[in-house]
């Protein structure tokens, strides 16, 4: 049994609502609520949590930091696997071993926005599109800014690098790249 049709193919819980003729406890309303016929507590918790985004992302994310970038690899079908994962969706099979890549690549595609992150209309225009970084296998990149150029300069296979922020700025996040910009003569 199980599955997302179990409770029609079971005839849900029908049945043993239709066998209780009287539910236990005392019903209340909201003027027993109100009228203080209930007792009530109110009380602000303490709570404190931690969140996690996974093996990969984290290491992903705190290597931003650093200010490099990491990917996994993956032995079965020899690629390297950008953004990292533990998992390939290829092979289906685990990934293998961490590796280090350039922060140099591709422009692979890229829009010219004339409208900012919430929605205004702008002047000047935003160039974003996704790179694919040199050492991780094709198809695989990432979404970003592009800076130090105009919109007429910018095309499909231009090379760049990563421009990243001063080390005190970075918080573990894909802005630690302020944005890429094109590769320079030396550079890389």
């Amino acid at each position: 049994m199980g599955g997302p049709h179990a409770v029609q193919l079971c005839r849900g819980d029908a049945g043993m609502t239709s066998r209780v003729k009287k539910w236990p406890g005392t019903p209340i309303d909201s003027e027993d609520l109100l009228e203080g016929r209930v007792t009530t507590v109110r009380f602000r918790p303490e709570a404190k949590y931690a969140w996690s985004a996974g093996e990969a992302m984290s290491r992903f994310l705190e290597e931003l930091q650093r200010g490099r970038f990491v990917a996994r690899t993956c032995v079965g079908c020899r690629r390297v696997l950008f953004p990292p994962r533990m998992f390939c969706e290829r092979c289906f099979r685990p990934t293998d071993a961490w590796t280090t890549i350039r922060d140099t690549g591709t422009i692979e595609t890229f829009s010219v926005s004339y409208l900012d992150r919430d929605a205004r209309r702008i002047r000047d225009p935003i160039l974003v599109g996704v790179v694919s970084l040199d050492g991780a296998s094709p198809g695989m990149g990432m979404m970003h800014y592009f800076g130090e150029m105009t919109p007429q300069q910018i095309h499909i296979g231009m090379r760049v690098q990563a421009a990243w922020r001063p080390p005190e700025e970075r918080r573990g996040s894909v802005l630690d790249v302020a944005y890429f910009r094109p590769l320079r003569e030396g550079d890389g």
